[in-house]
């Protein structure tokens, strides 16, 4: 029998968590459109689908735990806190962008929010992750580091590498996958001997398991558990999520490898009206206030569109800055 959800958190946390989910989805759809009018430009690839992994996981980690994820990143930034306007206007390329303008999508990054990066470079975060851990480790501090990833790193050297030190050194990282099926366009059990991918971990005696993706309230309640666990005994663990994205891989990708049946299937399994749904059935809110949050979160990301507007583009000389090496 399904756990009622006030037995897990009170209403007014189980409300954010779908306020947060609306906000990411309603962000994505909205960067969409910009790209289209030639606002964003370069590479962009949208999240739509998987928001139920970074609001969940997300709550279930301290304030001071690090995040680390790919360049499917908006909501993951915008659900640890930093304002949909900045991160719009770093989309757009302008002055007043999360990280002036010169990250764009794939590269925001939040240090004061231990956000500590999206990285384009496929596995590029795995090292990065496992050297902060160190350094939570070392300076003797109660935060563990949550790396976020998709199913098409999981062949990638630094995978590996990261999993085996990580487990050698007894490192607090929490692996994170999102297996939405697709490496671009090439299916898991295409591209992996063993498409399970949370039994890969059994190569490097790292605890491991499997959620429901699609469901906030079983990646909460998995990474609660998973982020406890690495926080006790300074050891990795690994969760893979299964999950699914409603639109290609990037911008760019019209998604033709996939059936009409296959999204159709998954399009019905929608973590916002299914959690929308559970809502309701318990009494923890009406169908107005979900509109209203519905409404507020359009308004939030019209704002931030803008916002993005109206900033300034960076001045020449700004390439000069912030280069350290």
């Amino acid at each position: 029998m399904e756990t009622r959800l006030r037995a897990i958190l009170p209403d007014q946390e189980l409300l954010n968590l779908y306020e947060q989910m609306v906000l990411s989805r309603e962000f994505e759809e909205s960067c969409a459109e910009q790209y289209t009018k030639g606002h964003i430009t370069g590479f962009l690839h949208l999240y739509s689908g998987q928001e139920a992994v970074a609001v969940g996981a997300t709550a279930g980690l301290h304030g001071e735990d690090y995040i680390l994820s790919a360049y499917r990143e908006h909501a993951q930034a915008i659900v640890r806190g930093a304002e949909p306007r900045r991160v719009m206007a770093e989309l757009f390329g302008k002055a007043t962008g999360l990280c002036k303008g010169k990250g764009g999508s794939m590269h925001l990054f939040a240090p004061a929010l231990n956000f500590m990066g999206g990285y384009a470079i496929v596995g590029g975060q795995f090292p990065i992750a496992v050297g902060l851990a160190f350094s939570a480790k070392y300076r003797g501090e109660d935060r563990i580091a949550a790396c976020f990833f998709g199913d098409g790193a999981v062949n990638q050297g630094t995978f590996h590498e990261s999993l085996n030190w990580a487990r050698l050194w007894e490192l607090p990282v929490l692996f994170i996958c999102e297996n939405n099926f697709y490496g671009i366009g090439t299916e898991v059990h295409r591209s992996s001997a063993l498409a399970s991918i949370h039994r890969r971990t059994c190569g490097y005696d790292i605890p491991s398991e499997k959620v429901d993706g699609m469901d906030v309230i079983a990646v909460y309640k998995a990474v609660k558990y998973a982020a406890e666990k690495v926080r006790e005994t300074s050891r990795p663990y690994f969760i893979e999520a299964v999950t699914y994205r409603f639109r290609g891989h990037s911008m760019a990708d019209p998604a033709k490898y996939r059936s009409a049946a296959e999204h159709d299937v998954w399009k019905a399994r929608d973590p916002i009206p299914a959690f929308a749904k559970r809502l309701l059935e318990e009494g923890i809110a009406a169908g107005e206030q979900l509109e209203v949050i519905t409404a507020h979160a359009r308004a939030v990301v019209q704002e931030a569109v803008q916002f993005a507007e109206a900033s300034p583009w960076p001045e020449d000389e700004e390439v000069f800055n912030d280069i350290y090496v």
